[in-house]
Formats: structure tokens, C-alpha cells, sequence
């Protein structure tokens, strides 16, 4: 076999192959043989069709996959012995002029790029830091407190206030007509918390029981109905019922309901910090995470493989599809999504792989043993049962797989930090808990 390799552009690549016929022929002729001793064929006991026949049904097929097989054997040999990483599939294609008693091929791939990253000494990172503090507990318990509170009706003559649970019926129309959702009776809604939107709810405040109003309501033009976004709708609104919350106290019942050992407030208090850094923690890590990555990326230099683009850009359209057959829209898997929506994030995700992967081979970073085994207990610890847990995870190479591509995004961020001029600034609790 003779091969060529030829620069075109960047990271484009030309081989080109020669096959010898017979070697392509001798391959076809032994198919066929096996074919024949199976091939069912009317007219004819197994295995006794004649090998004319056989080669007229089938030869052409059979010429197409050995053709297939043998140059893709070709291209790899040739590619393995030149010591080139190829990105993606090769477009091969049949060369005219071949020698005689030869077949010429060319494939044309990418390479994966030469990754310089430049002095991450001259790097800035902003790196933040958060505490737990005790009004996020106190915010906690009393998001605890709502998640168990009762109800009680209130007295007749009550207006209804923020927190109050009201029953209602309500109609809404649109230059008279009804619409599509905009009915329903004995409703509940809790006044004051976002359920319904703002005109609703600023509409039912102080009514009482018994009580019709009439009121005008402008859907948001993103509104998630569709055929009344951005339009204003008449509705009709009337009050059944009232009934004002009762949260319980935050005492020793509460934090035994709570499932706390000790079943002390004390113990709640401590429980909740507990679980509050844990949630900081993995926030943090995320967010200075996000900062590094940012940095590194900036401080690298790279040719991006079209194919590698091309096959994250399929990706993001597939994930983009099962999101939307996800809510239910009616031929997702056929919706057209222009590529160009996904080309930046795609550039950005491979970009970056790239340049992790070289970090992480140039400095030994790869996830080690004991650290997959402490990033699955932390994972762990927050469950009633972390030793199933733990078993899970480790029960699966690909629940495995995902967790060492964090450890090791996890060790390239403590490397860059190490490096790197660190800006440190603190943030609020609720800033924190704010960010997605």
C-alpha cells in the first residue's frame, strides 16, 4: 500500500490510498463463498445456489462493503503510521488514473490542533467566597415553616391579604370571547406568591368573600400561552373563600417533624447550616470554576476542527429537540433550528476541551482513585442511605465517568488558581443563591 499525506489548510489533511484490485477481489470472492452456503434462494436447496447467481444477486453489495472496509483499514493504518490524531469522520472519494491492477483513493479529515497556552502566571481570576449566615438560616427555617403551614377560614366580612389561601371562579374574555384557559371554579391560589400574575392578584388583595369584580388583565407578549401572549383580557373574578395561613412554631415538635436526631432547635438550626454550605460550596466551585475556565481559554492558542464544531453543533440540536418534545410541542424532532443559533456555544465547549485535555496532560491532572472516591462521598452524604449511594454510582462506568470529568475540571481550576493572580472578593449569601 502506498501513501501520500498532504497539508491543505490548517488543520486539513489529504492521504491518499492505492489498493491493489486483487486484493479487493480475492476479499469479494471469499464473501460470497460464505454467502452462498447460507443464502436462501427459491428454486434452490441451502447451500446449493450456484456461486453465478449468487455473485449476480449479491455482488454488487458485497463489492461496496469490502470496498468500504478495506479502505477504512487503509486510512487507519495510514493514519497511525504518520502519527495523526484525526478529528471526526474522513471524506473519501475514488481517485481516477490509478496505476493499472491498482485503485486510487482520497480521504480528506482533520487533525486535532497544536494547543499553546500561553504564561497563566499573567492570568486574572476573580475568585469568590460566601458564608453561611445566620439570617440565610433563619430564611430557611421559615421556608420550612411554609412548606408545613395549616389553614384556617377566615371570618366572614375578612379581606383577603398576602399569604391568605382564596378559592375562586373566574372567566376571562377577549374582545368578548372567551379563550382557552381562561375559565375555572373553586381555583386556589396563595395571594402575595408569584402563583398568578400580578394583575390577578392585585385585583383579588382586599375582596371579600362573596364578593365580583371585574378587572382588565395584559398578558406578557412571552407569556407561555401563546395565543393570548401580549393581548389584554376582561376578567370576572369572585371570591368563595378566605383562609388565613398558620405557620408552626419553631420549637421541638417542628424539628422533630423535621426528622432531626436530637430534636432540638438547636439541632435544626445546625442540620440546615450544614446542608447550606454544602449547597455554598458546590455553588462556589461552580462559579470559580466558570471564571477559570474563562481565563484559560483566553490564554490559549488554537486552530477549532470543523468536524469537531459540526459534531458538538449536532448535539446541542439534539438536546435542543428532546427539550422541546420535553413540553410537549407537537413535531419537535422535525422543528427547524438554525445551526448558527448553536455555532458559538459549540466553538466555546470545543475550544475548551481541547485545551482542559492539554492541561491536563501536560501537568497530570487525570482524576485519581481516591479523589473519585471522596467527590462521590460529598455527592453522597446529603441522602438518608449515602452507602446506596455511593454503591450507585460505582455500579455504573458512565455515572463514574461523569463524575471523574468534574474531579479533573476541579483539579484544573485549583491548578490555573495556583497560578494565576487571584482577585478574591466576597459575595452575599443571596447573591449567591441568586446565580443559576
Amino acid at each position: 500500500m502506498a501513501v501520500t499525506v498532504e497539508t491543505l489548510e490548517k488543520l486539513e489533511r489529504k492521504i491518499t490510498l492505492s489498493l491493489p484490485v486483487t486484493t479487493i477481489q480475492s476479499e469479494v470472492d471469499a464473501r460470497l463463498k460464505r454467502l452462498a452456503r447460507t443464502v436462501k434462494m427459491d428454486g434452490f436447496r441451502p447451500g446449493k445456489v450456484p456461486m453465478s447467481v449468487v455473485a449476480q444477486r449479491y455482488g454488487y453489495s458485497v463489492q461496496y462493503e469490502v470496498l468500504n472496509d478495506k479502505v477504512g483499514e487503509a486510512f487507519a493504518q495510514a493514519a497511525n503510521e504518520a502519527q495523526l490524531r484525526v478529528a471526526g469522520q474522513p471524506r473519501i472519494t475514488e481517485k481516477d488514473g490509478a496505476p493499472e491492477g491498482q485503485v486510487s483513493f482520497d480521504a480528506v479529515f482533520e487533525v486535532f490542533p497544536e494547543v499553546k497556552i500561553g504564561d497563566l502566571s499573567t492570568a486574572e481570576v476573580d475568585k469568590i467566597s460566601a458564608e453561611v449566615t445566620d439570617a440565610a438560616i433563619d430564611k430557611t427555617v421559615d421556608i420550612l415553616r411554609k412548606q408545613r403551614r395549616s389553614f384556617a377560614q377566615r371570618a366572614q366580612g375578612a379581606a383577603a391579604e398576602d399569604g391568605d389561601r382564596v378559592t375562586v371562579d373566574f372567566e376571562g374574555k377577549i374582545d368578548g370571547e372567551p379563550f382557552q384557559g381562561g375559565k375555572a371554579e373553586d381555583f386556589q391560589f396563595l395571594v402575595g406568591e408569584g402563583q398568578m400574575l400580578k394583575e390577578f392578584e392585585d385585583a383579588v388583595r382586599g375582596m371579600k368573600a362573596g364578593e365580583s369584580k371585574t378587572f382588565p388583565l395584559a398578558f406578557p407578549e412571552d407569556y407561555h400561552g401563546k395565543d393570548v401572549a401580549g393581548k389584554t383580557a376582561d376578567f370576572l373574578v369572585t371570591i368563595k373563600k378566605i383562609e388565613a395561613a398558620h405557620l408552626p412554631e419553631v420549637n421541638e415538635q417542628l424539628a422533630k417533624s423535621l426528622g432531626i436526631a436530637d430534636g432540638t432547635v438547636e439541632g435544626l438550626r445546625a442540620d440546615i447550616k450544614k446542608n447550606l454550605e454544602r449547597e455554598v460550596k458546590f455553588r462556589l466551585l461552580a462559579r470559580n470554576k466558570a471564571a477559570v475556565m474563562d481565563a484559560l481559554v483566553a490564554k490559549a492558542e488554537l486552530d477549532l476542527p470543523n468536524a469537531s464544531v459540526q459534531a458538538e453543533i449536532a448535539r446541542l440540536l439534539d438536546a435542543a429537540r428532546a427539550d422541546l418534545k420535553s413540553r410537549g410541542i407537537k413535531d419537535a424532532d422535525k422543528a427547524e433550528i438554525p445551526e448558527d443559533v448553536f455555532r458559538p456555544q459549540a466553538e466555546r465547549r470545543v475550544r475548551l476541551g481541547l485545551v482542559v485535555a492539554e492541561l491536563v496532560r501536560a501537568n497530570q491532572l487525570q482524576a485519581k482513585p481516591e479523589q473519585l472516591k471522596a467527590h462521590v462521598d460529598e455527592l453522597a452524604a446529603s441522602y438518608e442511605k449515602p452507602e446506596d449511594v455511593v454503591r450507585w454510582y460505582f455500579s455504573d462506568r458512565q455515572r463514574l465517568a461523569e463524575v471523574e470529568a468534574v474531579v479533573v475540571e476541579n483539579n484544573v481550576t485549583d491548578f490555573v488558581l495556583g497560578k494565576a493572580k487571584v482577585n478574591e472578593k466576597a459575595v452575599s449569601f443571596d447573591e449567591l443563591m441568586g446565580q443559576a
